[in-house]
């Protein structure tokens, strides 16, 4: 018979995947029959889940992906230009616990942004902090926090997170002060934690879309020489899987 001290007791520890777990057994005859040992096994799972669960969820939030994308449902087909044991060695996070980056380039529509957010989120289901934003976002973040004296502050948030995903990668050339706060950003992490970049823009074409040849060469070496990179080809995954058809286009 369970009484409420005990009940209340578990609440208080935080404890309320074991706490339901105790009720369900108190109240199901299924379990009289079970060892202790087997008995107390199952609590504790009830209570790892609850929490692997509530750390995912509060990470997934934190990470304010784009999309909700997962490795599962990525189309792995050699047309896309994908390697598919690369991509499922990657969704092992590994790359992260080495600091190393991942450069994911193609056409617009190629799916960059699935993909970046289907590996963000393969790695927050690791428990490795993650944080996706677009490039023009993170601008703006740069720019305001200058404004109001947070800047500092902001730089050290963006460098004590594990795994940064920036989206739409210098998708418009930078002015020199939107350059160096980049930089500020890129080098904070460099050798301590991971960037995955995803660009429409060639890798060649980046150095001319940064103003200052000196600071282009600083971004550009902390991010590109110890990244994988992942190219996609093919058709624009959102014209292929329009309502209209495969490449039928609305008349006018």
């Amino acid at each position: 018979m369970l009484t409420q001290p005990l009940l209340d007791k578990l609440t208080s520890l935080r404890l309320a995947g074991l706490r339901k777990g105790l009720e369900e057994q108190a109240q199901s005859p299924h379990y009289a029959d079970l060892p202790f040992e087997e008995r107390l096994g199952l609590l504790i799972d009830r209570e790892w889940a609850r929490r692997e669960n509530t750390r995912l969820t509060r990470g997934l939030r934190l990470a304010r992906f784009h999309q909700s994308a997962c490795v599962e449902d990525l189309d792995l087909s050699a047309s896309r230009g994908l390697d598919r044991r690369l991509i499922l060695e990657l969704a092992q996070a590994d790359w992260v616990r080495h600091h190393l980056n991942v450069l994911v380039l193609g056409p617009t529509g190629a799916g960059k942004t699935y993909l970046a957010c289907a590996l963000g989120q393969a790695a927050c289901r690791l428990g490795v902090s993650v944080r996706y934003l677009r490039t023009s976002r993170l601008l703006q973040d740069l720019a305001h926090a200058h404004a109001d004296g947070s800047y500092l502050r902001l730089l050290d948030t963006l460098s004590r997170t594990s795994l940064l995903v920036i989206d739409d990668w210098l998708r418009d050339p930078l002015t020199a002060a939107q350059a160096r706060d980049l930089l500020e950003v890129i080098d904070d992490r460099y050798s301590r934690h991971s960037t995955l970049v995803a660009a429409q823009v060639p890798v060649a074409e980046w150095h001319e879309r940064i103003p200052d040849p000196t600071i282009a060469d600083a971004i550009l070496d902390r991010l590109v020489h110890n990244a994988h990179r992942l190219e996609l080809k093919g058709e624009s995954q959102r014209k292929l899987r329009s309502p209209l058809g495969h490449g039928d286009q609305l008349k006018v």
